[in-house]
């Protein structure tokens, strides 16, 4: 398991309609790949999404390459692929920082070792817990017309969860447009609401308290990721339970947002706590706080989706679903067969290592030149 040759691979995938948040609105995802081959010829891939450069942290493709070609892959090279936990501590060391970049390299680690074991990631986990999980998917469309429609062609395939992405439009628009798909939709179906840090303290009360009559599951990040005080506040406040992302990216973070209490939910994404370890331990404070958890997504391909799912599988606390929805939104995927979806779920992978083959043709395709 001694590794030999590391590449990363630079690549843009488009979606297949915009995607607007409260940062950008997004016409293509960027994406690192890492592809990892042992001396004895296996090889495990990783993989960062990014969302139209440094938008949503301060990493984009470009810095993810840069990082890894000077910092990480010189000293990787000729390591023992099976001390995934001494390596992962040493790259945390060398590289500050970073999480996207280090949670690529670590991604394709598991994947390696999971390959040469014969056995899912999620076994090396501790196992499943679950064998599929509740798919949220993100409704992000500047017409309010279109975005109607888009959620009732969703209902009709079998999504009944839909998260609604706010403020980049002013709070009464954003209540109009929560309204009209409550309306549209009917009391059956689960409704979220995500402002990506976009609201200040007093507009997060006043947005979160007319869109209460809507029976939302929950409010993500109503404010900036510094703003552990306000979130803790504005979750004490409010009847809508309050989610935790940008605010929570390492295990740090999980333990300062628990102790302040009001949060009653933390958001995991691999990439943002620099991969599975990482988000495995967020998910253990969660549950240890009495928290519960929901898998989030940066919109990967079925391979950083696979890798994402592990966590959705074997983590108890996550008992809110996911929006592992990336290969359904992208036009374009990288392996040979991508993740299944049934009866508005995403199932488990049982196959070796993250449970997706990379397809190097697919993939070449996607290339930036």
């Amino acid at each position: 398991m001694i590794i030999g040759d590391v590449r990363l691979i630079l690549a843009d995938i488009p979606v297949r309609r915009p995607h607007t948040m409260s940062f950008t609105t997004l016409e293509a995802v960027n994406f690192v790949f890492v592809r990892i081959e042992t001396r004895d010829g296996l090889v495990g891939w990783g993989e960062a999404a990014c969302l139209g450069g440094p938008t949503w942290s301060e990493e984009s493709a470009e810095s993810i390459v840069a990082t890894l070609e000077r910092y990480v892959l010189p000293w990787l090279r000729g390591r023992d692929a099976r001390e995934l936990e001494s390596l992962r501590l040493e790259m945390a060391k060398r590289v500050q920082g970073n999480p996207f970049a280090r949670a690529a390299v670590e991604m394709a680690l598991w994947d390696l070792n999971g390959r040469a074991l014969g056995v899912p990631v999620h076994r090396l986990l501790g196992g499943r817990v679950r064998d599929r999980v509740p798919l949220s998917w993100s409704l992000a469309v500047a017409n309010g017309d279109a975005e109607v429609a888009e959620a009732r062609e969703k209902v009709a395939k079998g999504h009944r969860i839909f998260k609604i992405k706010t403020a980049a439009h002013p709070v009464a628009e954003d209540v109009a447009r929560v309204k009209a798909i409550r309306e549209a939709l009917g009391p059956d179906v689960r409704l979220r609401v995500d402002a990506n840090q976009g609201w200040d303290r007093p507009t997060a009360l006043r947005a979160i308290r007319a869109m209460e009559p809507y029976d939302l599951d929950f409010v993500e990040q109503p404010v900036p990721r510094w703003d552990l005080d306000g979130l803790a506040e504005i979750a004490r406040t409010v009847s809508v339970p309050i989610m935790a992302d940008e605010s929570c990216g390492s295990p740090q973070d999980a333990l300062a947002i628990a102790r302040r209490g009001g949060v009653a939910i933390l958001a995991l994404k691999l990439t943002k706590s620099a991969g599975l370890a990482n988000t495995m331990a967020i998910a253990r404070i969660a549950e240890a706080a009495g928290l519960g958890c929901y898998v989030g997504c940066m919109i990967e391909t079925s391979l950083g989706t696979a890798a994402y799912l592990q966590a959705a599988l074997a983590a108890a606390p996550v008992t809110w679903g996911c929006e592992l929805f990336g290969p359904l939104l992208l036009r374009g995927d990288v392996v040979r067969e991508p993740v299944h979806y049934a009866d508005g779920c995403i199932l488990a992978l049982d196959a070796p290592g993250l449970g997706v083959d990379v397809d190097e043709l697919a993939l070449k395709e996607w290339i930036r030149h």
